[in-house]
């Protein structure tokens, strides 16, 4: 895995971590649709580690339930998604210019816990294939190393 030296800076030229501002710079989402806020570890486009802190006011809570907040696990899914995206787009696989990922596939999905206000959700996405510019990744989703949700995932990723 890419480790960060004193500088910030990995032997692959990336600064880790990547905070939510160069997030921003590698995704088209924005609040209350960003669902990362860093990236804490990456080894390229092999395999990414994406953090989401899970508040209370988060717009998803005001109807997902009333008196006992879930996140949707939908959103998860979304989650690993964008981490796996923006980790294609940061490590330079994809080209250059600015980039859309588009969702392709969603497979082998299940959901083992349920993810509350206070989680803090880490996104482990590791690459199974890749062809020219489409990517397929399993993800799972870990609070407190427990395992919340999992899946394969495959996106394209195209120049506007």
């Amino acid at each position: 895995m890419t480790k960060a030296d004193e500088s910030g800076t990995t032997t692959e030229g990336l600064a880790m971590p990547i905070d939510i501002t160069k997030l921003m710079q590698y995704l088209p989402h924005r609040y209350p649709f960003l669902l990362i806020d860093r990236i804490v570890t990456m080894d390229s486009d092999r395999y990414v580690v994406g953090i989401k802190n899970v508040t209370f006011n988060e717009l998803q809570f005001m109807g997902h339930f009333p008196g006992a907040p879930v996140m949707p696990g939908v959103l998860l899914i979304e989650g690993m998604a964008q981490t796996a995206g923006a980790a294609c787009i940061a490590s330079g696989e994809a080209g250059g210019g600015a980039k859309l990922v588009y969702f392709m596939t969603i497979d082998k999905c299940k959901f083992r816990k349920p993810v509350a206000p206070g989680d803090r959700v880490e996104y482990h996405l590791t690459r199974l294939n890749r062809r020219r510019n489409m990517w397929w990744y399993k993800g799972e989703a870990k609070v407190d190393g427990q395992l919340v949700a999992e899946a394969e995932l495959s996106a394209m990723i195209v120049t506007q």
